[in-house]
């Protein structure tokens, strides 16, 4: 049986996405997302914790990524986790963990183009509905 590996997570966006277009003309969006917890410590005082995020989006998705994604927003994101290594500019090895994007739905309304005044404001119903964008699978990726 196949390991799963697979992250589901909630939170808002740390900056806006930085998109790359590479030489195959395959694109790929990176950018942060914060998921907060909150716990009270020993003296009953309410502590937040906030976990910082590296997503990673390919291909339709990061073209989404761009056109729609903004920082602050919140978002739903499903993919798999995935540690890569690279060397720096004083030749070192370092990697980084993050978590490649198979799937992201945008919560709370839409950007409004131009003004930056979230959808809800002007059209409710528009709102309601969370807008998914999921990446398609590789040809090596399909099941059969």
């Amino acid at each position: 049986m196949a390991g799963i590996n697979k992250v589901i997570l909630v939170g808002n966006l740390g900056k806006d996405p930085e998109v790359r277009h590479l030489e195959g003309g395959a694109s790929v969006a990176h950018f942060t997302l914060a998921t907060n917890e909150y716990y009270k410590d020993k003296q009953g005082n309410r502590v937040e914790r906030t976990e910082w995020h590296n997503i990673a989006a390919w291909r339709g998705l990061a073209e989404m990524a761009e056109k729609f994604l903004k920082k602050g927003q919140q978002v739903y994101v499903e993919g798999k986790i995935r540690t890569r290594q690279y060397q720096d500019k004083d030749n070192q090895t370092r990697y980084i963990t993050e978590i490649i994007a198979d799937e992201i739905t945008m919560l709370g309304g839409r950007p409004n183009a131009g003004n930056g005044q979230n959808a809800a404001a002007t059209n409710s119903t528009e709102a309601e509905a969370p807008q998914t964008f999921r990446q398609e699978p590789e040809l090596d990726q399909l099941p059969f």
